[in-house]
């Protein structure tokens, strides 16, 4: 009953967020300046209408679309629609519901960050393992210097320097479109490479708090070959803790490609909100906004289960019960900051 109890005041607390979130954005998108069909009347570029267009047009369009209701009244038919997923249609994309683009715009989004954190994975674990065995060495520094490098500049930076020296200079990789693996590799490290330095800096920093455990030492004391000690005993308890920085991280990804699939062209739900934001479409910009709230929280809530599974101290520190709720403080009480070795 301790889990059942846990999972539904989550789940709670889940959708009261969601709630507030859906408030908060809806009141800022309302106070933003303009509106779809001001915008649709001015920009032809944008939509179908001239640039042109007549008062009456506006009107037509804010009829048609719901604008003319008062703000609380198209709050509560919005959020009506999204508890049935139906976020209605878009006012950028004519004759497309706003559910149908997120399915079919969130597996792009979604391989995007998947690979990512599988390259920056294959990258830091060996980094780290390489900076913690060594220590206050020139090879440490030096790795953690280079890494930290990559997570200073952003994103959408290193997009824009992949894109110079690729494709502008060696003509090697397309700078735009989703058409096959090639199309891939400039996204994804740029996606990756800011990853690395964090996951790096974690598996060091746990890696070093666990070459220190008893159970290390004494299995060195017995005999047993470095290597597998190192391997089988301290890097597979140091790779615990990276459950709950790896979840959220491959959340953030997912939710946070805007601007690297902006500048690659690449259509997944950073760009239709990107081009929803420009066009005042408000029901892509809730559906996506309120998509991206649902998919941090609900990994955040994942990555609790799978840690109290993953280490069986939380089911001896909560005596069988309630071990997620006490896997959590025990998480708070024990990890190492990065930063402090």
């Amino acid at each position: 009953m301790g889990f059942v109890r846990y999972l539904a005041s989550r789940v709670l607390r889940l959708v009261v967020s969601l709630i507030a979130v859906s408030i908060i954005a809806f009141t800022l998108l309302q106070l933003a300046p303009g509106s779809f069909a001001d915008i649709a009347r001015v920009s032809s570029g944008a939509t179908n209408i001239g640039s042109a267009g007549t008062e009456q047009m506006v009107t037509e369009l804010e009829n048609r679309y719901g604008e003319d209701k008062p703000a609380w009244q198209q709050y509560l038919i919005f959020m009506k629609g999204a508890i049935t997923w139906d976020f209605g249609p878009s006012y950028k994309y004519a004759g497309q519901d706003v559910q149908d683009i997120i399915a079919t715009a969130f597996p792009v989004s979604a391989t995007l960050a998947i690979i990512a954190v599988i390259i920056a994975l294959l990258i830091s674990v060996p980094i780290g393992v390489f900076a913690a065995l060594r220590k206050d060495s020139i090879g440490d520094h030096g790795a953690m210097f280079v890494v930290t490098l990559g997570h200073a500049l952003p994103s959408y930076l290193t997009a824009a320097f992949l894109i110079l020296f690729f494709t502008a200079t060696l003509h090697l990789l397309p700078s735009s479109g989703w058409d096959g693996p090639a199309n891939m590799i400039m996204p994804v490290l740029a996606l990756a490479l800011g990853p690395v330095a964090v996951l790096a800096r974690y598996v060091r920093s746990s890696m070093l708090e666990t070459l220190r455990e008893e159970y290390v030492t004494a299995a060195l004391a017995k005999g047993g070959p470095y290597s597998t000690v190192v391997i089988r005993h301290a890097l597979r308890n140091s790779l615990i803790p990276l459950v709950t920085v790896v979840g959220p991280l491959l959340a953030g990804l997912m939710t946070g490609t805007v601007f690297v699939e902006t500048l690659f062209r690449i259509p997944g739900l950073g760009l239709y909100f990107t081009q929803a934001a420009a066009s005042r479409d408000m029901p892509l910009l809730m559906g996506t906004t309120l998509f991206f709230a649902l998919i941090l929280m609900v990994v955040n809530l994942i990555v609790d289960l799978i840690y109290g599974a993953l280490d069986p101290r939380i089911r001896a520190e909560a005596g069988g019960r309630g071990f997620l709720r006490g896997g959590r403080k025990l998480w708070q009480q024990s990890k190492v900051q990065p930063t402090s070795v």
